[in-house]
């Protein structure tokens, strides 16, 4: 791929002298976080010529705030919030992350087979009434004739007490994150609706990665080569990530868990999400699901964009 050969091009012509600086805010307990004890483990940055300021925070609002206040040169976020960011005037870019994605999960026992049997059901739902991958499932199941929004009981709320409160039969499903998702699949739950399938449903051709690297253009513009040699180390991690059983074993106390076998069932979700897709094959994509899901949060969610404006999407070797 074209963008690929630039990003490894930066890295071959790259001649060591200082290291350059980058400062990072992390979710303590995000993927990120993990990529990055990758990249300080396996000295990545160091070979790139790049000096990472990782300041680790609580939840995903902190780094929002540390990226509009200055503090923080990249963060991962949504996309939805970087474009409404830029359609109120901000200067903001994203390229995509990891497309992982979550599933609607149900105990082993239920007899619930599909969408349909999802009405009259009570939903945990992560992330709050705008949570992107709701929207979608909502969007779906309204194509299919259902209208979650009346026919089920959503409950929205943070995903370890969804998951607790589906182990303890207050919830019939719940829609969570990847790894929560995983984590109930480890305890014998199974996966009833796969977000990724929804997003074909939707039409995409492929895996859309609704979470990206955010950060200010003008920065990107000043910083393109460090920005594009920080990406593809960011990518080295996840390959690393995605191969490599014992890197998990390593992260385990930073994971939250030992056990061999939900330590490899985290390991194959997260790989299923690695981006390896063509940029502007993403962006199409990105684009058709955007306009549905605005269709649905409305400006609540994505304020004036109502489209999906390409120059969202940072590109290596271009302006902004």
């Amino acid at each position: 791929m074209r963008i690929a050969a630039f990003l490894l091009s930066i890295l071959c012509c790259w001649t060591a002298e200082a290291a350059e600086r980058i400062r990072i805010a992390a979710q303590k307990t995000g993927t990120l976080a993990w990529e990055l004890a990758v990249i300080k483990a396996q000295g990545l940055d160091a070979k790139a010529g790049i000096e990472l300021v990782i300041t680790e925070l609580a939840a995903p609002e902190a780094g929002k705030i540390a990226l509009k206040g200055g503090s923080a040169d990249i963060i991962v976020t949504d996309l939805l919030w970087v474009a409404r960011e830029r359609a109120l005037g901000g200067k903001l870019q994203f390229y995509p992350y990891g497309g992982t994605l979550g599933a609607v999960m149900v105990p082993a026992a239920s007899k619930r087979g599909g969408l349909k049997d999802l009405a009259g059901a009570k939903i945990g739902v992560a992330g709050g009434p705008l949570d992107k991958s709701w929207l979608m499932l909502v969007a779906f199941a309204a194509g299919q004739g259902l209208d979650l929004k009346r026919h089920a009981t959503p409950a929205y709320g943070a995903p370890p007490l969804l998951s607790e409160k589906l182990e303890q039969g207050e919830l019939d499903a719940v829609l969570t994150f990847w790894n929560f998702a995983a984590q109930l699949e480890g305890k014998g739950y199974r996966r009833l609706i796969e977000m990724s399938n929804v997003q074909a449903r939707l039409g995409a051709k492929g895996d859309v990665a609704i979470l990206g690297f955010g950060f200010d253009s003008d920065w990107a513009g000043r910083n393109a080569s460090v920005l594009a040699r920080f990406i593809e180390v960011s990518q080295q991690a996840k390959d690393i990530l995605a191969k490599s059983p014992d890197e998990w074993k390593r992260l385990a106390s930073r994971i939250g868990t030992h056990d061999a076998a939900m330590l490899e069932l985290y390991r194959k979700r997260y790989s299923a999400g690695v981006p390896r897709r063509v940029l502007d094959e993403e962006i199409v994509d990105a684009q058709g699901l955007y306009r549905v899901i605005a269709s649905i949060g409305g400006k609540e969610l994505v304020g004036p964009a109502l489209e999906l404006d390409a120059a969202v999407y940072w590109r290596p070797g271009r302006g902004k």
